[in-house]
């Protein structure tokens, strides 16, 4: 619907002491753990805020967007020698150091799950149509530059913009999100994922001197092969080592993996004897799965494919039952075949969709991860799907 003029509207009390009261007794009942996707203090506050148990996902490569850290990536992209590249994660690592500080802080004792960086290289240059045209443009204006100076501008500014062109060239994917990223990425350049895991841990030490419990579980993520967790994990947990010994401070922490191909889901009992916990991305597995691109999908064939009763509802905001669910109990129940006690929970929107909460109760799962802003419905869900199982009466 569409109104014409600005609407009244108000900020949520999550303190109104009735909602508290309410809140309060869903977690009375309710089994299933309602964690929060935080990738900024200021995020991690409000999820506390509104009752979440800890970070189901901290997306590490958010931070290296910021203005005062985008130009070093680049630099580490860019980088021809591997003492160049050193040299600019050298520079990020204090960046990313303080941002984890900061999320433990916050979380004073409860769980963090960091994601190690997950999206292409790509996705940290200019767009390549964007490049080629600002070349473009900037030969145009060599053509009538006034003078020597401008002319030695124009040109330096050609050769940067030629350079980040070809390296964008390089990295170009047809279908980068099946290609050179997660884990992958962390192999290609272990450099990258060992700076990340050292800020981790250099950061967990610090504020653990400050007297904060700090609890860091690392995620490693898109594996679809035991031997790339293994791979990446003895790397990383050997810095690890290295960061708690230099610091003399033993932190108590988990490594993990993500479960978002199929492949993951069929393995997972291998995966399960390398990895201390699961999160599913519920975004990925469900485009693996379904073989559609979501951002393509859901602006095309998908609405009608709802508006025609071929698919019950957008399997983007309600997981579905029958194919990706049925990968999940699979990938569960194999997972805690090998490692009973494996932690296994979601970290996309799905987890503050109700309908979503039920199955992941139903499925056994430990938590639900989902937006700070859906953490209170993410625990009365949780407390329906705990009724609904017990046959207990409720409204909603």
């Amino acid at each position: 619907m569409v109104y014409e003029g600005q609407l009244a509207t108000m900020v949520p009390d999550i303190k109104d002491p009735w909602l508290i009261k309410l809140l309060g007794w869903a977690d009375s009942f309710r089994t299933l753990g309602v964690w929060a996707n935080a990738d900024y203090p200021r995020d991690a506050r409000r999820a506390v805020e509104y009752g979440a148990q800890g970070i189901g996902l901290c997306r590490s490569e958010h931070m290296f967007f910021e203005t005062d850290r985008l130009p070093y990536f680049q630099k580490m992209i860019m980088a021809d020698y591997p003492v160049e590249r050193r040299e600019a994660l050298a520079a990020l690592l204090p960046f990313q150091r303080e941002d984890f500080a900061g999320l433990f802080r916050v979380m004073d004792g409860r769980p963090v799950i960091i994601r190690l960086i997950d999206p292409p290289l790509h996705e940290f240059l200019p767009d390549l149509v964007e490049l080629v045209a600002e070349l473009a443009d900037l030969k145009i204006q060599l053509k009538h530059a006034p003078d020597m100076a401008a002319i030695d501008a124009l040109l330096s500014d050609i050769r940067q913009k030629e350079q980040l062109r070809k390296r964008a060239l390089s990295l170009r994917e047809a279908n980068p999100m099946l290609g050179l990223r997660g884990v992958r990425l962390g192999i290609y350049i272990p450099e990258l994922t060992s700076m990340q895991v050292r800020a981790i841990f250099e950061a967990a030490c610090m504020v653990v001197k400050e007297g904060i419990d700090v609890h860091p579980e690392v995620m490693i993520p898109l594996t679809s092969h035991v031997n790339e967790l293994i791979r990446q994990r003895t790397v990383l947990e050997a810095e690890a080592r290295t960061v708690m010994a230099e610091q003399g401070v033993t932190i108590g922490y988990k490594f993990g993996t993500m479960i978002e191909l199929p492949r993951a889901a069929l393995t997972a009992d291998r995966i399960a004897e390398h990895a201390e916990f699961f999160s599913f991305g519920t975004n990925d597995l469900t485009q693996t799965t379904f073989g559609i691109s979501r951002d393509d999908a859901e602006a095309g064939f998908l609405i009608e494919y709802m508006e025609g009763g071929i698919l019950p509802a957008n399997p983007f905001a309600t997981l579905d039952r029958d194919g990706v669910g049925q990968l999940i109990d699979m990938a569960v129940r194999k997972g805690r075949a090998s490692k009973p006690d494996l932690e296994c929970g979601i970290c996309g929107e799905h987890g503050g969709d109700p309908q979503s909460i039920a199955l992941c109760h139903q499925l056994g799962l430990t938590y639900v991860s989902c937006s700070p802003f859906r953490v209170p419905i993410a625990r009365l869900a949780a407390a329906h799907a705990a009724l609904q199982e017990t046959g207990r009466p409720h409204d909603g």
